[in-house]
């Protein structure tokens, strides 16, 4: 919060009071973006994630042909019924693009932010929600990615991670000497899934050997 009491984002930090407008549906519809990067960078959210949520919004607007204080139901029904058909989104990926327009608009309505007034004063119409549970993708399946790239449940989580166990027994009881390397295979999965490691983070690990006094 600023020293005048003005929380990050807030309208009266981007709109100086008396100031006449030269293009005001631009001008408020861009003072609107700086103000929820603020906020949004102020939340401590990583700058290349606010650049994504800034291009979708952007991307909605552009879709929608008119700014936030005119925006309905009809705008979201209407742009997520093109990504899907004509871009072919996936379903998360469409959820994401409507989490970030559902958040703009929850910047926008929220009182602390003051843009509503603004919007009343300059236009006589102030914006307001339109993503609503009615009218976005649900995250309704654990693995809701595309066959081809989806995540593994956890049921095949776990069959993958006994399968391991069970390889690394079934070469020990043969007698050969290949059990240390399955061994270690499985204990690399496990530890690469508890850690939420990358392909190359895995591969850069180093392997310290404690020894005792």
């Amino acid at each position: 919060m600023g020293g005048d009491g003005l929380v990050p984002g807030s309208a009266r930090l981007h709109l100086i009071d008396g100031l006449p407008l030269l293009r005001p549906d631009e001008q408020v519809f861009e003072e609107m973006i700086k103000g929820w990067r603020n906020q949004q960078l102020a939340r401590n959210l990583s700058p290349g994630y606010v650049d994504d949520q800034e291009r979708t919004v952007r991307a909605f607007t552009r879709h929608a042909d008119s700014m936030p204080w005119h925006w309905t139901p009809q705008h979201v029904d209407e742009w997520s019924a093109d990504l899907r058909a004509v871009h072919g989104c996936v379903r998360s990926a469409l959820r994401n693009y409507q989490g970030s327009v559902h958040q703009f608009c929850d910047f926008l309505t929220n009182p602390a932010y003051g843009w509503s007034d603004e919007c009343l004063r300059h236009f006589g119409i102030h914006p307001v929600q339109v993503v609503f549970d009615w009218n976005a993708a649900t995250h309704a399946d654990e693995a809701e990615g595309e066959p081809e790239r989806r995540a593994f449940t956890r049921p095949e989580l776990e069959a993958f991670f006994d399968h391991a166990d069970e390889e690394v027994l079934r070469v020990r009881d043969k007698g050969r000497k290949g059990w240390l390397p399955a061994f270690r295979g499985a204990t690399l999965f496990k530890v690469a899934y508890a850690y939420g490691l990358r392909r190359n983070e895995t591969r850069m690990l180093d392997l310290t050997v404690g020894v005792r006094s």
